[in-house]
């Protein structure tokens, strides 16, 4: 679990069909063999530990369902996995992605950069204005949502100490939704009938 406040910038050395390697000289010192890390918000185990940082085996899913695998987007968000005890500064975040949007827009207004995403039809019923995503595993705000776009406000202190300072427009992102969203969809969703029926209990022997 994490929390969606980015510790460093790692870069993304080499990386295969099953394994990533990855440079992260800052945040190497902390890191110990089998500890989870999310890369770009995607929740990773460092497999082996390198001097200036790790590597971590993939699946074939996640290089095709994340950002993972876009070549030219080098540079990579991380952030260790929660202890009892951290604080919660952002929100929950699992570390399993659930789509992918792209950056439309990015201004710079007011002290504060303005970002826009487009994102799927799969997710944008779970997007509220004031509600929390993650994106690249940076815990945002969404200021406002319209069909297939949502827009934050983002920090300068976010945006340089995050890979978005890096991203230009079109940039590939991952995005996960609010897990308290999909929680709420389930209990809201109607229960799938049975085929416990009287006739279904008699025939089996607990009805007489």
């Amino acid at each position: 679990m994490f929390t969606g406040l980015i510790q460093a910038v790692g870069q993304i050395r080499a990386i295969a069909p099953t394994q990533i390697n990855i440079a992260c000289p800052d945040l190497r010192p902390e890191l110990k063999l089998g500890d989870s890390i999310a890369v770009n918000g995607i929740c990773l185990t460092a497999a082996e530990l390198w001097s200036d940082g790790f590597v971590a085996d993939l699946s074939p899913e996640t290089l095709s369902r994340t950002n993972l695998g876009v070549r030219h987007q080098r540079a990579v968000n991380l952030e260790l996995a929660l202890k009892l005890g951290d604080r919660l500064g952002g929100h929950l975040v699992s570390g399993h992605v659930d789509a992918i949007g792209h950056l439309s827009q990015q201004h710079f207004r007011d002290q504060a950069w303005e970002l826009t995403f487009t994102v799927p039809p799969s997710i944008q019923r779970y997007l509220v204005e004031k509600g929390s995503i993650a994106a690249n595993g940076v815990s945002l705000t969404i200021a406002w949502q319209q069909e297939d776009h949502f827009g934050v406000a983002m920090i300068p202190h976010t945006y340089i100490h995050t890979n978005f300072a890096s991203l230009t427009h079109g940039a590939v992102i991952n995005l996960e939704i609010d897990q308290v969203a999909k929680y709420v969809e389930k209990l809201l969703s109607p229960i799938a009938p049975t085929s416990c029926s009287p006739g279904f209990l008699r025939e089996h022997g607990y009805l007489s």
